[in-house]
């Protein structure tokens, strides 16, 4: 299935004889985020019904898994999956069944919509130049969709067999790069894969990276402001389209968080009890393998005194005994990245049914999927708050209007997202209630949320404040007018309005006296409206006993002289 590489296995062998890892599994998980569309900004549809009007131009389709489909594909290990997670965690992953989806609106509308697409069969990628290739089956290839939160998240699966720990070490490292970290001095990119190239099941290139391409990079980012997706995964994503590229779509993406995308892997090895603790080390910060030269013994790029904690912060050892159904198996989680490793030998480790396997590819990635997608809508809120901050001009009312607009619609989202998305406990088995704490306290998730939520309320109580203050200008101008107009009321009210007798006179006379004073009523109610404020400072001074007369008419010139605002 695919070529080991010569170099990096001869100095694992040369180290000591690292374990070989008999099966890898890596799945990738990238959160974006969804971009409205410039050219249709009152599309109402959402984005997966886009996706699916797309028709033929997509390769994207919608999967009717084993909860939405019939029972017959519904098997023991969806149904292990299911239990383990808490009734209002499985309502937001599985939603609420037929008879919700019967009840109509939005309580039956599914929290979640998968998309696959099944072209790409495998993946060759060459880690370093002069490397030889290596192969990777692609499992799966998604998109996930969240009902009412604009975050969109690819998964790809990918397994190979038989490989030595470094060049599985090196996979992990470089595969899950959207774009190259940067080039060394004879050209070639650092960090990511030397060349990607997406097969399809004849074994044809479907789409290949371009990761040397500095030129192509440099361009983008001094035109952009923003870094270009490479080739490969900007061809994965198609009919979805980089915001800060030219190509024309109506589903746009933009990046959230770092390029390296989150990465869970699952090693089988022929004993894990070889592993030394750097290699541990290197497969959870996912550092890479060690240089041929130095080998496996050779020193972490990290300070002594930062990994001195290092089981007590990254590993879950519950299992890591000479005992049980799957001995010696260990889980290494940084947020970033959730790895086990375990026996090959072990029937209930490689089992994709009951075992280890199974729960790495169903329970364990969902708890890696909420994590990441509560981080990914969070930063997307933060970001949502920016741009309108961005956008605000203070002396166009309009601008000013859509400014309020989008913060009331920041501050409803979140509550809805807090309300339906948000869980502190997902599980009360032991396992996957650690495991999600891992995930979460690394990624700092509460500091991250009460920190966004701040912020909108921030936004909100301004938002609020400005109107109250509008509110309180709106009285005082209304005040000034009522007490003015009151003079005039009171005055002609104690006459009798009998200034001018024209009861007896013609009806067009009356007429036309009626005309000339509500037009000078009208005229001296909107003249004490526009210098309503000017009024309501005489007013203050007028009640100001502190104010000599002087300093009152001093008060009530500044009415009328020009520019006195």
């Amino acid at each position: 299935m695919q070529q080991i590489t010569p170099g990096l296995d001869a100095a694992a062998q040369a180290a000591g004889g690292a374990p070989r890892v008999r099966h890898l599994r890596a799945t990738l998980l990238w959160p974006l985020r969804l971009m409205p569309t410039p050219s249709a900004p009152h599309d109402r549809r959402s984005p997966w019904e886009l996706l699916k009007e797309a028709g033929a131009d997509s390769p994207w389709r919608e999967v009717v898994d084993e909860y939405t489909g019939s029972s017959e594909a519904f098997h023991e290990r969806h149904y292990n999956e299911f239990v383990s997670f808490l009734p209002y965690v499985q309502r937001f992953l599985y939603g609420e069944g037929r008879r919700g989806r019967e009840a109509g609106g939005h309580g039956g509308e599914s929290p979640m919509h998968v998309f696959r697409r099944h072209d790409i069969a495998a993946v060759r990628v060459v880690a370093r130049p002069g490397d030889a290739p290596l192969t990777l089956q692609v499992v799966h290839t998604d998109l996930y969709f969240f009902f009412d939160v604009d975050v969109v998240m690819l998964n790809m699966e990918v397994g190979a067999d038989d490989l030595g720990l470094p060049q599985a070490q090196e996979t992990l490292y470089r595969f899950g790069r959207a774009y190259p970290g940067g080039w060394d001095a004879k050209g070639a990119a650092l960090h990511c894969m030397s060349s990607v190239e997406w097969l399809d099941a004849k074994g044809q290139v479907l789409a290949s990276s371009d990761a040397q391409q500095s030129d192509l990079f440099l361009a983008h980012v001094a035109e952009h402001r923003a870094p270009r997706i490479a080739a490969h995964w900007a061809w994965l994503m198609q009919p979805l389209v980089s915001d800060h590229s030219g190509e024309p779509g109506l589903l746009r993406f933009r990046q959230l968080e770092y390029y390296r995308m989150p990465l869970m892997a699952y090693l089988a090895l022929d004993d894990p009890r070889k592993l030394s603790r750097l290699d541990f080390m290197r497969l959870t910060l996912v550092t890479g393998a060690a240089e041929p030269a130095v080998g496996r013994g050779g020193p972490l790029p990290f300070a002594e005194d930062h990994m001195m904690d290092f089981e007590q912060r990254y590993c879950y050892d519950r299992f890591w005994v000479d005992a049980g159904s799957a001995p010696n198996t260990r889980y290494l989680c940084s947020g970033r990245s959730l790895v086990v490793v375990g026996t090959a030998d072990s029937e209930f480790f490689c089992c994709r049914d009951r075992g280890v396997l199974a729960q790495f590819r169903h329970q364990h990635f969902l708890v890696f999927l909420i994590a990441h997608f509560q981080k990914a809508a969070l930063l997307m809120f933060s970001d949502r708050l920016v741009e309108a901050l961005r956008r605000l001009d203070v002396h166009d009312v309009a601008s000013v209007k859509r400014f309020k607009r989008a913060i009331r619609a920041s501050f409803e989202g979140f509550l809805r997202f807090t309300h339906r998305y948000w869980f502190h406990e997902i599980s009360e088995q032991a396992q996957v209630r650690a495991l999600y704490r891992l995930c979460t306290s690394h990624l700092a998730l509460d500091p991250l949320y009460e920190e966004v939520k701040e912020r909108i309320a921030d936004m909100n109580t301004y938002l609020d404040a400005d109107s109250l203050r509008r509110q309180a200008n709106t009285v005082v101008r209304l005040t000034v007018v009522t007490l003015f107009g009151l003079i005039g009321t009171i005055t002609t009210g104690f006459l009798g309005m009998n200034l001018l007798a024209e009861a007896d006179s013609p009806l067009w006379k009356k007429l036309a006296w009626f005309g000339v004073v509500g037009a000078f009523t009208t005229w001296l109610t909107f003249y004490t409206l526009i210098k309503s404020k000017r009024l309501s400072d005489f007013i203050d001074a007028l009640s100001d006993e502190r104010q000599s007369f002087k300093s009152r008419l001093g008060v009530l010139a500044r009415v009328w002289k020009p520019g006195a605002d």
